[in-house]
């Protein structure tokens, strides 16, 4: 599988009168470089945190301004350590955490194509004001369920206009990246 995204000077499209489906506002590409938790198959928390919290930074939004999160989550008991980075770096818990998804309940990991279609994704979360649910979650990570209430990880899609979904890859080689998208305003 694959999936691509235009980028484009919003100028340029405004211009030539070209269908938006969002913007990218920014985001943040590190590397735990394979120190403390970090590993070839796992990331290191405090560069997802890092990571995270620059993309932020970079997008000029906070931590509050996420509607969504389409996280990396694979359906592992890693999947807990993904929700803490989460947390610990938006600042919110429990029923402030924002809504969280997977698309990889859906598709399996596509591996090097997963960033590129969960992406695409996202951004039709925006374009179509909805949070697509978790297919194929039957049970929440007692973990999880002691971080963020069960209800911001829907099972089923979410009609919910939300205006800055955080997309997030992290993982093989300890390597992250975090880009923030944002609803099209015209």
């Amino acid at each position: 599988g694959a999936g691509a995204l235009l980028l484009e000077d919003l100028e340029s499209a405004l211009e030539r009168k070209a269908m938006i489906y969002g913007e990218l506002l920014g985001g943040q590409v590190n590397s735990g470089g394979q120190r403390g938790t970090g590993s070839m198959t796992a990331p290191n928390a405090d560069a997802v945190r890092r990571c995270i919290a620059e993309a932020l930074k970079n997008s000029g939004v906070s931590g509050w301004d996420v509607d969504a999160i389409n996280g990396h989550l694979t359906a592992t008991a890693k999947d807990a350590f993904e929700i803490e980075n989460w947390t610990e770096a938006l600042g919110r818990t429990g029923k402030d955490f924002p809504l969280i998804n997977s698309l990889k309940g859906m598709t399996g990991h596509c591996l090097s194509a997963a960033g590129s279609i969960e992406c695409v994704a996202t951004v039709l979360q925006l374009y179509h004001g909805f949070v697509f649910g978790n297919s194929n979650c039957t049970d929440l990570h007692p973990e999880i369920a002691a971080m963020i209430d069960s209800s911001r990880v829907p099972l089923h899609q979410v009609d919910v206009k939300p205006h800055i979904i955080a997309k997030a890859s992290f993982g093989f080689g300890d390597v992250n990246a975090c880009l923030i998208f944002k609803k099209f305003d015209n």
